[in-house]
């Protein structure tokens, strides 16, 4: 029988090291023939992130870990990255080009271990060499989204061939140069910046001559998705401009690829342009026809268009299958992969509302087969590997499930884990929460998304008159999404007793351009008031309504501060890297992508100035009266401490109970495992204080005042 003892109180095998341990999910998954490459954090290393690679067949071995300590691959463009390497197939082995997040230099790297079909060979691979300048300022060069293409000598590429599948090579491929995207930070101003797309000489020249680096296109001011055609002769890509933000309005260009030694991009025109119209995702289709992913009835669907020959009126574009479901999402980082072509002419594709399944799409008939896995939630990170008819590749997790890389046969239907070596370590599956998806309406009758974990552990029960405390979780972005997905840091609370809720408040992806558009010129008002209705929908059906607690972090933590500020639902709040000073946010105090946003989430600048003002709770310190406990990274240039600083200094004078606590070396979210574990233990330690939690494990948070 369980022992009955008070929520918040129970012992659990889940320790915050644990968490810390698990934040391994693998990222960024390329096919390259038999193998499978990817990217992964290391919390335990200085939360630094490493580049893996496993081969398909059977009896292959362990994934291979390819760059040691202190190599750090990942990339800053737009401060939050994106794909940070590709890999290319060769006679002698691959070669793989990757983004150092120390300098954010580009470099080679043709690793030591070289598998032919009969055996495998050990050589000394050379250390990495970089390909591109040193900035003259620190970071003030950045790259992302790389792409080597062939040289046409080679022969087209075959049209059913899509984009990362190579068939085993007989002749060995020619590459000159790497395309991908270029920032320049002219300044110390965070805005002074210019993006384009560069080819970078393979040779290393323009390590010491940046004259050596071509610009290729230019124009718009953010630039995504670099698309090379089957047959060598065109470029897409996607461009788009302040103040939208690539959910409200982008634009698909393609040029033509000039022949010659330096290949140059002639005779741009547009393909898919309209106002209210966001395109997220392109691939080729064939030598003249595009697939594309884009949002002109409201939800994000996969459409087929030619390209034209000249910068005429775009043509009619073909919905290949026109649902209310989204089959791309918000393009927060560049080289998100939520379909891809298959070898068959089909698509594989991610789609659905709230959660995506993966499925396998006609573009004819426009029939949709889902894929038969344990999955319920399947990333933007889609890759094809293997020889034809070629292998599914994606990060997907479930609710007792953690975000693997998982393999699937198109044909067959059979799946497995790739990177099932470096899963083992996980938390006891009867510890992990249960979560219950609900939505529940507003005074107005607007629907409102949750994900509600009520507390659970096998071992214990509550008194059967106590109420359960609760803690809503809001997300960042804001335009992001809470997934249903196995979570560790929710298991580490609802294991002690204290429930989670998720909510996906209006301004949220999954539900369609009208929901997303909810928050427009209302953050701080629909979001906050979103939270509120979950919270009292808990309350109505067992929550403690004076037990309730608000967390979350970057635009999550704007609405618990923003919650604080303007109601009395929540008895503490966790604030964590958050924007808390619209005005100072907006005139330079962020980085460029996001420079504008508040543009459509506020309003016109400086139009609206005295409502950027009264919204930001650092204007609304006096209203505040709950205890809060405050996490920053000292390195964050997303949400920067200054905001956090002058927050504190306007309750300096209040006997409001806070503690603040801020993480040299940390950037926007936290990636070291003893700052993860030290962030967790003060954030229980909070409810331990406010909600009178007796532990022994975890001491009560000590304030600063």
């Amino acid at each position: 029988m369980p022992t009955r003892l008070p929520y918040g109180t129970w012992p659990s095998p889940i320790d915050a090291a644990t968490v810390a341990a698990g934040e391994t999910t693998p990222n960024w998954p390329q096919g390259l023939a038999e193998e499978v490459w990817w990217t992964e954090p290391r919390p335990a290393e200085d939360g630094r992130v490493t580049l893996c690679r496993v081969w398909l067949d059977e009896g292959a071995g362990p994934a291979e870990d390819l760059l040691g300590a202190p190599w750090n691959i990942r990339s800053r463009v737009n401060e939050y990255g994106g794909r940070p390497y590709t890999v290319v197939s060769r006679l002698d082995g691959p070669l793989a080009v990757f983004v150092e997040f120390s300098d954010q230099r580009m470099y080679r790297m043709e690793p030591g271990l070289v598998r032919h079909p009969e055996e495998m060979v050990s050589r000394a691979g050379p250390s990495p060499t970089p390909l591109t300048p040193a900035p003259d300022r620190h970071a003030g060069l950045r790259y992302v989204e790389p792409i080597v293409p062939e040289l046409p000598s080679r022969g087209a590429r075959a049209e059913s061939e899509p984009s990362g599948l190579s068939a085993h090579l007989d002749v060995e491929p020619e590459y000159d140069d790497v395309w991908c995207i270029r920032e320049v930070h002219h300044s110390d101003d965070p805005t002074d910046v210019s993006r384009d797309i560069v080819a970078i000489p393979l040779d290393g020249s323009a390590a010491d001559d940046p004259q050596a680096i071509r610009v290729l296109v230019d124009g718009d001011h953010f630039l995504a998705c670099p698309r090379v055609s089957p047959d060598g002769r065109h470029l897409a890509w996607l461009g788009w401009n302040h103040p939208d933000m690539p959910w409200d309005t982008t634009t698909l260009w393609v040029g033509d690829i000039a022949a010659g030694h330096h290949r140059t991009i002639t005779n741009v025109r547009r393909v898919a342009a309209a106002p209210n119209q966001s395109i997220v995702q392109v691939e080729w289709a064939s030598r003249d026809t595009l697939y594309y992913c884009a949002d002109p009835d409201g939800w994000w669907n996969i459409h087929r268009q030619r390209i034209p020959e000249t910068d005429e009126p775009p043509l009619d574009a073909v919905n290949l299958c026109q649902r209310e479901e989204e089959f791309g999402g918000a393009l927060w980082q560049p080289g998100s992969t939520w379909f891809l072509p298959l070898p068959s002419g089909d698509l594989v594709a991610t789609h659905g509302r709230a959660a995506m399944s993966l499925g396998r799409l006609n573009p004819n008939s426009g029939q949709l087969v889902d894929v038969d896995t344990p999955h319920t939630e399947w990333f933007g990170k889609l890759t094809v590997a293997g020889p034809a008819p070629g292998r599914i590749v994606g990060v997907a997790a479930a609710p007792d499930r953690p975000s693997e890389l998982v393999e699937v046969a198109p044909v067959e239907g059979t799946w497995r884990v790739l990177n099932r070596s470096v899963r083992e370590a996980a938390a006891p599956g009867d510890h992990l929460p249960r979560p219950e998806t609900r939505t529940v309406t507003d005074a107005s009758g607007q629907p409102v998304h949750a994900t509600v974990y009520p507390p659970h552990n096998p071992d214990v029960c509550a008194p059967e008159t106590e109420r359960p405390p609760y803690v809503l979780f809001v997300h960042g972005g804001p335009t992001g999404r809470a997934p249903v997905v196995r979570n560790l840091e929710i298991a580490f609370f609802t294991s002690r007793g204290i429930g989670v809720a998720e909510v996906n408040y209006g301004g949220s992806t999954g539900h369609g351009r009208d929901y997303r558009e909810r928050l427009r010129h209302n953050w701080g008002l629909v979001d906050v008031a979103d939270c509120v209705t979950v919270a009292q929908a808990l309350v109505a059906q067992g929550a403690d309504p004076q037990r309730l607690a608000i967390r979350g972090g970057s635009a999550g933590g704007w609405t618990s501060a923003a919650a604080l500020a303007g109601t009395d639902t929540f008895a503490c709040a966790t604030i964590k890297f958050p924007i808390l000073d619209l005005v100072g946010w907006r005139t330079g105090e962020t980085h460029d992508f996001e420079s504008q946003y508040l543009e459509s989430l506020v309003g016109p600048w400086p139009d609206t100035r005295d409502r950027y003002a009264a919204r930001s709770p650092v204007n609304q310190t006096d209203r505040i009266s709950a205890p809060f406990l405050l996490l920053q990274g000292l390195d964050d240039r997303i949400c920067p401490p200054v905001q956090c600083e002058r927050f504190l200094e306007r309750i300096r004078d209040r006997a409001l109970p806070h503690a603040y606590r801020a993480f040299s070396g940390e950037q926007h979210g936290f990636r070291r495992s003893e700052t993860i574990v030290a962030a967790l233990e003060s954030e229980l330690g909070l409810y331990c204080r406010v909600f009178g939690f007796d532990r022994t494990d975890i001491a009560a948070l000590e304030f600063d005042q």
